[in-house]
């Protein structure tokens, strides 16, 4: 529909339209997630190591290690793709076909974070985020999977308010999705970003050109019923 969607057409014909997440929602994720892993190693080594002091090093280990690894793997597989961070950020991680992750995919993504991680702060997991298309860090390229920005976690989110003003044609309802969507995401993009994929919009609308103010203005009158 609009910059980054990422199309899908399944066996069946139909297309899904799916929004790669972007290294900022996927690190806001991935700290909320790091805290809450923390948490739960804190509540189940304090009281071993209270009571058993040096002798629990070994199995406070162990906890360390299944928290680290399988905490993402379990809920991943286990709720639609979702870890606790990435559920409050909506979030998902799909097989890069639309289809739910499974526990193979799920395993391998997790364990190639040692190789994302390098050389430093997912040094190389940034890098390659940002060089492809769908903002895939090495280990969803080699499981073959996507972080997408869940579409069924929350409600159509509220436009930036402007005069209505009707299109200068009738429009499609693929027309008018794409406006909307401009308008809903346009608070997230910079001007001149704004201003560029606002004259994108030109040939929808039958003109040479097309501003922002006037897409805003169009997707208030479409959401408002015509």
């Amino acid at each position: 529909m609009l910059d980054t969607t990422f199309e899908i057409q399944t066996p069946e014909g139909i297309t899904l339209k799916l929004r790669p997440a972007g290294p900022l929602p996927r690190a806001q994720a991935w700290l909320l997630d790091s805290l809450i892993r923390g948490l739960l190693l804190a509540l189940a080594a304090t009281p071993l190591l209270y009571f058993f002091g040096r002798a629990a090093f070994g199995p406070v280990a162990v906890i360390a290690f299944l928290i680290a690894w399988f905490y993402p793997v379990l809920f991943e597989v286990l709720h639609a793709g979702r870890t606790p961070g990435k559920q409050y950020l909506h979030l998902r991680v799909l097989h890069d076909d639309g289809t739910p992750i499974g526990w193979t995919a799920s395993l391998l993504r997790n364990l190639l974070r040692t190789i994302d991680f390098l050389p430093f702060l997912y040094g190389l997991g940034v890098t390659s985020q940002l060089l492809t298309r769908t903002f895939r860090r090495l280990g969803d390229i080699a499981a073959g999977t996507l972080v997408v920005h869940d579409r069924h976690a929350h409600g159509p989110r509220a436009l930036p308010e402007a005069p209505p003003l009707p299109p200068p044609e009738p429009l499609t309802p693929e027309e008018q999705q794409i406006i909307v969507a401009y308008a809903e995401r346009v608070g997230q993009l910079s001007e001149a970003r704004a201003e560029e994929l606002a004259r994108l919009a030109a040939p929808i609308l039958h003109r040479r050109s097309a501003r922002r103010d006037d897409l805003l203005r169009m997707a208030n009158w479409i959401r408002g019923g015509s």
